[in-house]
Order: structure tokens, then C-alpha cells, then sequence
């Protein structure tokens, strides 16, 4: 075998593996849209604490009032 026929398996076979390591990765990469700031928490921790105790209203019902 030449040389060059060498380095191609050799390079192959690190495609195959950076292939193999780049699947792992993207199944579990963690979606930044699912990570929320201090902020965020306080914002929706406040939200369900009105929603709880009906301090809130429903969207259909202010789609309602502004027609």
C-alpha cells in the first residue's frame, strides 16, 4: 500500500470518529433556550404564584374585551 492510500484510511477513519463524537454531542446538547437567568426564575416563580391564586386572566378574555 502507498503512502498516500495510508494516510486516506488514516484520515477516514478520524472522519468516522469525529462523525461518531458530533451525533453524541448533538443528542446531548442542552438547548439555551431552556436555561433561564435569576431574573427569568423570579419572573415565572411570581407568575405561578399569581396564577395559583387566580389573580391572573385569560388571554381569550382580553381578546374579547379589546374587539
Amino acid at each position: 500500500m502507498s503512502k498516500t492510500e495510508d494516510n486516506i484510511k488514516i484520515i477516514m477513519k478520524e472522519l468516522k470518529k469525529i462523525k461518531k463524537d458530533l451525533k453524541y454531542i448533538k443528542e446531548h446538547m442542552v438547548d439555551v433556550d431552556t436555561i433561564l437567568t435569576a431574573d427569568e426564575e423570579a419572573l415565572l416563580s411570581t407568575a405561578k404564584k399569581e396564577y395559583d391564586e387566580g389573580k391572573t386572566v385569560h388571554l381569550e378574555d382580553i381578546k374579547r374585551d379589546l374587539m
